[in-house]
């Protein structure tokens, strides 16, 4: 049976938390289960307005969609949200320019279905290796690919930051989507770049395989992310697909 934990944290620099996540390990419309990670950006209360906006857009429209096709649904539930996010900003200048990320995942058995926007992550975590399944929509991760600067620069490198595709930047919202067959022991991370800023994926690997439950493992990646600075909100979803 599938078990889940998560948890945000304000971090220790910021003043308003901005991340906002939601799980369901129960059907929610037709799909069996839901998890989602949000990251929001903008101006004071615009941000933590956008991320909860589009997670509770995502929710009520997967709560009443006919559709039963996975990818499909998640692809109009973005769309929608992108949407709602769009027209709050437009009707209220406090909000004008806000936006969020969004990282989504449902499982089948062992099949997962993951969508993404801007540069909240999703990991698969074995006893071994730790793997990226999302990419990065990002200023930086653009550099990297086309070769212009190395995997370890982008870490420190000025304009990390930036993203290049956020739920209500524009009108028409492109979304990535990864098909995951999983393992036993796996553990699947979904978080902020809050929690990826602070902490080496090596990093996040070995804490996830040196506690004992979801809580513990949760917190603990928390308290490195933390440790290690805290300057972002942090953000974890932590999910078992097999409930051992």
């Amino acid at each position: 049976m599938i078990k889940t934990f998560s948890i945000t944290d304000i971090g220790k620099k910021r003043k308003l938390n901005q991340d906002y996540v939601y799980t369901s390990e129960t059907p929610v419309g037709p799909l069996p289960n839901l998890f989602l990670v949000a990251d929001g950006m903008g101006g004071h209360k615009a941000g933590d307005y956008a991320s909860r906006c589009a997670i509770e857009t995502i929710v009520d429209y997967i709560g009443r969609t006919g559709d039963v096709e996975p990818v499909g649904i998640l692809e109009a539930a973005v769309a929608r949200a992108n949407e709602m996010v769009r027209y709050k900003a437009s009707s209220d200048e406090a909000y004008n320019g806000m936006g969020t990320t969004l990282v989504a995942a449902t499982i089948e058995g062992n099949r997962m279905r993951v969508a993404n926007v801007g540069d909240s992550r999703l990991y698969v975590v074995g006893s071994r290796k730790i793997n990226q399944i999302t990419r990065d929509h990002s200023y930086v991760e653009e550099m990297v690919r086309m070769g212009e600067i190395r995997r370890d620069q982008a870490r420190s490198h000025p304009d990390k930051n930036i993203i290049t595709r956020a739920v209500g930047a524009e009108e028409n919202i492109a979304v990535d989507f990864f098909d995951v067959t999983l393992q036993p022991g796996d553990i699947v991370l979904m978080c902020s770049d809050g929690l990826t800023n602070m902490i080496e994926d090596e990093e996040i690997r070995m804490i996830l395989q040196g506690k004992r439950d979801l809580v513990e493992k949760a917190e603990s990646l928390v308290n490195a992310a933390n440790n290690n600075g805290g300057k972002d909100n942090i953000a974890v979803v932590l999910i078992d697909p097999f409930g051992e």
